[in-house]
């Protein structure tokens, strides 16, 4: 009996982990069988510097992840969440072309290439694409496009973009540990299937991620992406903040950021530090969430993820800076989850088993054909692009 199953692979700043699942008949969410791990060597902001290492690391929580499964890994769905991911917005349009003015797929796909047309990909890949919607002779369409008649078809659409260098790195650097890269997908996506609720997503809702090296953001929607942001900060300066300030080790210091002080510093001066920094990371939210007009607009608040939203007094100086509701991100969609699994570090490699729901697992092709020509990534969308 063939089985079915789904890996995916989080390369990190700071840990690559692995998480290996198995869909059953019958059952919508994927059994976990098998996870792994190692600290991540040869990145920075999340792009290859170090080729060898990163491979390494790779091969490292591959490796744990094939022995605690006991299957051996070939294929998996990787994420990408660097400084150069971005989501951008763009509207294209197109006359319908049968002469009795009915909307044939054909029309559809020359709307969206013209929405990629209207981008500016300069050294940028489009890696995954969102219908936001589409309005046929000025009437928006709810529904089924083909088969409706009209004259001129409006579409607007989200793409999620990553530097083509960068993305080629990591695919050649996961090749080289021996795993072939089904799809690509966009860490923030990946982790809103973790810790986002369908109602959260579609009444408005800011997913931060504070990781090692950087903090992303993703503002969703009526269900869709409509915003993705990555700043180049992270938990490390908090770490480096505290260690300056009170003259200690790093690994002193990173106890120090989550509660763990010893009674001869000050907690005062601790707090004072952990805010001051942020605040900072905070600031820079809130000045995207006012060029988005969705700044104390989103009725679902912020939702913390990542290593660095352990950080004490998090949500509270959230709360405040930002004028929202704040909270950490959880997860009830694995009944099964190890007790290291629900911390959401792991979120975005869980996320990415979960794409193999509806890609099939190891059945799906290989992702390395669509790099060969940008047409073919769009058409690969078509099918999540309908309304």
């Amino acid at each position: 009996m063939i089985r079915n199953i789904s890996v995916g692979i989080d390369v990190g700043s700071s840990m690559t982990r692995v998480v290996v699942g198995e869909f059953f008949k019958g059952e919508k969410n994927p059994k976990i069988i098998g996870v792994g791990e190692s600290e991540t060597q040869g990145l920075r902001h999340g792009y290859v510097v170090d080729f060898a290492q990163a491979v390494i690391s790779v091969k490292n929580a591959v490796s744990t992840a094939e022995k605690s499964s006991g299957i051996k890994i070939k294929r998996a769905f990787i994420s990408v969440g660097g400084v150069s991911l971005r989501g951008e917005s763009s509207s294209g349009s197109v006359i319908i072309s049968k002469a009795d003015g009915e909307v044939t797929s054909l029309d559809i796909n020359k709307a969206l290439q013209d929405c990629e047309d209207n981008l500016n990909l300069n050294n940028k890949k489009i890696i995954q694409v969102f219908h936001i919607y589409s309005r046929l002779d000025g009437k928006e369409v709810l529904g089924r496009l083909e088969g409706m008649r009209g004259t001129k078809l409006e579409t607007k659409a989200f793409f999620v973009t990553y530097s083509v260098q960068h993305l080629e790195d990591l695919i050649e650097a996961i090749a080289k540990a021996g795993v072939e890269t089904i799809d690509v997908i966009a860490s923030p996506i990946a982790l809103g299937q973790i810790a986002l609720s369908e109602k959260q997503k579609i009444v408005g809702v800011a997913l931060v991620n504070i990781g090692h090296q950087t903090t992303s953001l993703a503002v969703f929607e009526n269900g869709l992406p409509m915003s993705i942001h990555i700043f180049p900060i992270g938990s490390t300066d908090i770490t480096n903040d505290i260690a300056l300030g009170f003259k200690i080790p790093l690994e002193t210091a990173e106890r120090f950021k989550h509660g763990d002080i010893e009674e001869n510093f000050s907690k005062k001066k601790l707090d004072e530090i952990i805010e001051a920094r942020l605040a900072d990371i905070f600031e820079l939210i809130e000045s995207h969430l006012k060029k988005i007009k969705r700044n104390e607009l989103l009725p679902a608040g912020i939702v913390f993820v990542g290593g660095g939203a352990s950080i004490w007094g998090l949500e509270e100086l959230s709360k405040s800076i930002l004028k929202l509701p704040a909270s950490l991100g959880t997860t009830e969609i694995f009944g099964n989850l190890k007790t290291k699994l629900r911390d959401s570090s792991w979120f975005t490699a869980l996320g990415l088993v979960i794409s193999g729901r509806d890609n099939n697992g190891y059945s799906e092709g290989s992702f390395k054909n669509l790099f060969k020509d940008l047409k073919n990534t769009i058409k690969s969308s078509i099918r999540q692009l309908m309304p």
